[in-house]
């Protein structure tokens, strides 16, 4: 079935309610959204050293746990946070591959996303067994991948300016999530922190029934280069006919798979090996502030589509690969003077990171048929998912070779 686009009128303005106060509402919901969506994966993450140190130790070890021993040269902990990575990442992956494929029942979907959130809050908080904690851990990334590849889809019904708004708010995830993390460990347990941290599942449900403006259902909106948006009619598609369309969206799948293996790599299997000895802060503080920094130059770079886009996603995944040798060869020789210089080399990786997510979908609206929009935009968001699960797979062996070697001096 062809596109048929209507003709611009004041009655198509009305029926878009393209009024400045539903565009600033719209906006703000995806950006609540996106960094409610993100916060509890962020939060994991930043809370992996702390989670697999309290639930994963033994009564008598976790006081010592990092001490330096003979079998333990380095003091790492027993199990590599890529085993937190992987649990928050796989759930997040199997949603990916399938939903696209599924109907589409969004307000459903967003429920569920909310559900999940909440009881993976409380199990991780309240986890008296490390396989509860995990299935906490596995909930919320449950909700973060369902919610991703749902808001996304649902996006194109809003205009392109959803798509920077959603970016930027899972950017802003990444640095409300690990430096409320890094704040209230200064001054409470995992559990309280994670238990007041219950506020954003319910801020999720307040944006999106609440603040976002229902959609025309019957209409989508063509992204244009212009400010005026387009009504056009597009035909749903089979499960066949969505498949069709992955082989011409590898050259978005592959750059962004790349960018987001090797920099979950370095985030969840080297940032823990690197330590600096006699500084102001203790080695599990310093794994999160690494978590911190790194998403900070995340909500930067995903927050900067409304002024500068790139095209060439490959040369963001070359940059990541070269922090890949920097970071790899500094857990083995220790070779760095000063943290401050890993801080630098980590927000530069999350500024890739960042930039890479962002431009990749900005450039997918730009140039896909507005027929195909919807349902490339969901398949391509598998793709960061798929690059961080086999970063965590690739984590847990490195930590187990590189913890046996001697320390360096």
């Amino acid at each position: 079935m062809d596109v048929v686009k209507a003709v611009q009128s004041p009655t198509v303005n009305d029926e878009l309610g393209d009024t400045r106060a539903k565009r600033w509402r719209n906006f703000i919901a995806f950006w609540l959204i996106g960094l409610c969506n993100n916060y509890g994966y962020v939060v994991m993450l930043s809370a992996a050293h702390d989670i697999l140190k309290e639930k994963f130790s033994s009564p008598d070890s976790v006081e010592t746990s990092n001490d330096i021993t003979i079998e333990n040269p380095r003091g790492c902990n027993l199990v590599s946070t890529g085993a937190i990575l992987l649990a928050d990442i796989l759930p997040c992956v199997i949603v990916k591959l399938t939903m696209p494929f599924l109907p589409f029942h969004v307000n459903v979907r967003v429920a569920i996303c909310v559900i999940a959130q909440v009881l993976g809050f409380l199990a991780v908080a309240f986890g008296t067994t490390p396989w509860i904690t995990i299935l906490g851990v596995v909930l919320t990334s449950l909700s973060s991948g369902l919610g991703e590849i749902t808001i996304l889809s649902h996006s194109h019904k809003y205009g392109r300016s959803s798509i920077a708004a959603w970016s930027s708010g899972t950017g802003g995830a990444g640095v409300a999530g690990a430096s409320s993390y890094v704040g209230f460990r200064l001054i409470m347990s995992t559990e309280t922190t994670l238990l007041v941290m219950l506020v954003v599942p319910i801020a999720e449900a307040i944006a999106f029934w609440v603040i976002m403006t229902p959609p025309n259902d019957k209409t989508v909106i063509k992204y244009g280069l212009s400010s005026q948006d387009e009504i056009i009619k597009v035909p749903k598609k089979t499960i066949r006919e969505k498949i069709a369309l992955v082989p011409g969206l590898m050259h978005y799948l592959i750059p962004l798979f790349l960018v987001y293996l090797f920099e979950y790599y370095i985030n969840q299997g080297l940032h823990e090996l690197i330590q600096f000895d006699g500084i102001w802060l203790n080695h599990a503080e310093q794994y999160r502030w690494y978590q911190a920094d790194y998403q900070i130059g995340v909500f930067i770079s995903r927050s900067s589509a409304s002024f500068i886009t790139f095209k060439k996603i490959w040369l963001m995944a070359l940059l990541q690969l070269i922090n890949i040798v920097i970071f790899t060869t500094e857990a083995i020789y220790f070779y760095i003077p000063n943290i401050w210089i890993v801080l630098v080399i980590t927000f530069w990786e999350g500024l890739l990171g960042g930039a890479a997510y962002v431009n990749t979908f900005y450039n997918m609206v730009e140039t896909i048929p507005d027929r195909d929009l919807k349902d490339s935009l969901g398949i391509v968001s598998m793709a960061d998912s798929l690059g961080i699960a086999l970063a965590g797979a690739l984590a847990l062996p490195v930590h187990t070779a590189i913890c046996k070697l001697p320390r360096p001096t």
